[in-house]
């Protein structure tokens, strides 16, 4: 644990930041850093949550949660170094909200709709270009983690390996890759637990008109092997995030999303789903470092 805590460490090193006016000024056979603020922003949300009955001990928020509307707070930032062939990518993604009622004479109660801290690595080589597109292999580091313990479940922890093809760095798809997997999984202090499964995912952006742009996010997990058997554990994991971000003004936007969950942990006989719709209000832009 202690090595891969170093390797964070140096991955997220600190860099002297300059402004950069012109984002285009960017030359693709010289090496640039580029910190790209996708979106720091409030979202006025709705969620609804199926069979969450079902997953009250699962240490994952958002199966966990209740119906209901509230305020939402986003932080996704990426420090993306690119060279000639190579991409290599260093992100920080934050989400959070959290709801108190106070009911007359009884003592409040608190809901954690969501709570997710994701801090990775990701490095893709270009080994093929065809039609604006790169072809080549991916490796892929993350931790994730939580702000906070419930008062029932303890903080999700888990160290998540994956490597795999990917296609990059093309206009519209941004990724899209499939990858083997290796999660350590050490939630339960007491049961640490080993997963191997496959993965498929990416990220498409899309500009409908100047200054209006469609994004999508999504994955989709298997996993197949466990070194242990903890009934919270998901056997599948499906989420996507829809977006369409209209420029206010500099890089404020303001926009509709929707957001949709639907997984299946080893101890439900059900699948648990949480879709969450509403508007988001974000700050998005980017600075060139060197």
């Amino acid at each position: 644990m202690k090595k891969l805590f170093v390797i964070f460490a140096l991955v997220f090193c600190p860099y002297t930041v300059v402004f950069a006016e012109d984002i285009q000024k960017i030359n693709s056979n010289k090496s640039n850093l580029i910190l790209s603020i996708r979106r720091i922003g409030l979202d006025f949300s709705k969620t609804k949550v199926n069979n969450s009955e079902y997953y009250l001990d699962s240490p994952v928020s958002s199966l966990s949660a209740t119906s209901q509307e509230y305020i939402k707070g986003v932080f996704d930032t990426v420090l993306e170094y690119v060279k000639e062939k190579f991409n290599w990518d260093n992100g920080l993604f934050m989400e959070y909200s959290k709801t108190t009622l106070k009911p007359y004479n009884a003592p409040p109660v608190k809901d954690e709709n969501l709570d997710k801290i994701l801090l990775y690595s990701n490095f893709s080589y270009n080994c093929w270009s065809f039609f604006g597109l790169k072809l080549g292999p991916t490796f892929r580091e993350a931790y994730e983690t939580q702000f906070t313990n419930s008062d029932e479940n303890p903080r999700q922890n888990v160290n998540r390996f994956s490597m795999g093809f990917s296609l990059f760095d093309h206009d519209i798809i941004k990724s899209l890759y499939l990858v083997g997997i290796y999660e350590y999984d050490f939630t339960y202090a007491h049961k640490q637990n080993s997963k191997l499964g496959l993965g498929v995912g990416g990220r498409l952006e899309y500009e409908l008109r100047k200054g209006v742009r469609f994004s999508l996010d999504s994955y989709y997990r298997q996993y197949f092997v466990y070194s242990e058997y903890i009934s919270t554990d998901l056997e599948r994991d499906f989420n996507f995030i829809i977006r369409m971000d209209t420029n206010l003004w500099g890089g404020f936007t303001m926009g509709p999303y929707a957001q949709y969950r639907l997984a299946k942990s080893k101890g439900a006989s059900v699948y648990g789903s949480n879709l969450i719709f509403g508007i988001s209000f974000n700050y998005i832009t980017k600075f060139l470092l060197n």
